[in-house]
């Protein structure tokens, strides 16, 4: 009984943090995991090409969803991913894991997935894993759903949803430290809680990019990052830059004629330059049973 399944990496308009509000959108980098169950009762799970990093929280995707079941004393499972996306930068790699593990193991057991309840068991993982802060609903919901999400995130409530045009470029600047959400510091976010609001506000009212730009610069300040590298896209033509996540990579929406320009002005420095796109499509099952 074979399941697999892939979910996308998001990018942040507003960072949940200081408010537990937040917004993202989709981006075409991807996350794929395979469930293989056995008689064992026994889950090992496998992050390929990344030895240092812990399976638990593919694991605990892959008991929650054979507890749901009732199959969790039947059942034990391998899981593997592989993934397009940088780990703890910023890029939802969590949540894209979670989707994925979760999604696959569904198509192990040859069910059909309830996309809202495969959410919710992703989002209590990523919380008994200890790999989120906020339970990060606003990206768990745009790497399942695909396209752009303004959220609730403590109501677990999708407040408004949108789209960002899949003909736009977005560059993703990723420096070489990483930066795990356990470790960070919340409390350093507070002061900029009413600063953040007027952020998602203008993500309500439709201005998205904007927004975008401006929780960029707001949690760039909070949490000790240079924004050189988004003013920088900006000055290149971007329609918006900033820090994604809890960073450190940034991120610059740009349209097609200006990714050069970004992408030159970006080159140079220690991090890479990841070329990729808005994704409407979100969490997709890709093998059955």
């Amino acid at each position: 009984m074979r399941g697999v399944a892939s979910a996308c990496a998001s990018a942040t308009v507003i960072n949940a943090f200081a408010t537990g509000k937040g917004a993202a959108f989709a981006i075409d980098l991807r996350v794929r995991a395979e469930v293989r169950l056995d008689g064992t009762r026994k889950i090992i799970g496998k992050i390929i090409g990344e030895p240092n990093e812990s399976p638990k929280l593919i694991e605990i995707c892959v008991r929650k969803v054979l507890e749901e079941f009732k199959l969790d004393q039947t059942y034990g499972a391998r899981v593997e991913t592989t993934s397009d996306i940088p780990i703890a930068v910023g890029l939802s790699s969590s949540s894209a894991a979670a989707n994925a593990s979760v999604l696959a193991t569904y198509a192990a057991l040859g069910e059909k997935p309830n996309f809202r309840r495969a959410l919710e068991i992703a989002i209590d993982a990523a919380f008994e894993a200890g790999v989120t802060i906020t339970g990060a609903f606003d990206d768990a919901s745009a790497s399942m759903l695909g396209g752009g999400v303004i959220t609730d995130n403590p109501k677990l409530r999708i407040i408004k949803r949108f789209r960002i045009n899949p003909g736009l470029a977005v560059l993703v600047y990723v420096p070489p430290k990483k930066s795990y959400t356990a470790q960070i510091d919340v409390s350093k976010t507070k002061p900029v809680a009413k600063l953040v609001e007027i952020a998602y506000k203008e993500a309500l009212r439709g201005n998205v990019l904007g927004a975008l730009t401006l929780n960029g610069i707001i949690y760039s300040s909070a949490l000790g990052y240079d924004s050189t590298l988004a003013l920088k896209a900006l000055n290149e033509g971007a329609l918006a830059a900033g820090l994604t996540g809890k960073g450190p990579a940034v991120v610059a929406v740009v349209k097609p004629e200006n990714a050069e320009r970004v992408r030159r002005a970006w080159e140079g420095g220690e991090g890479k330059v990841i070329s990729t796109k808005p994704s409407l499509r979100g969490g997709v099952i890709e093998a059955m049973g």
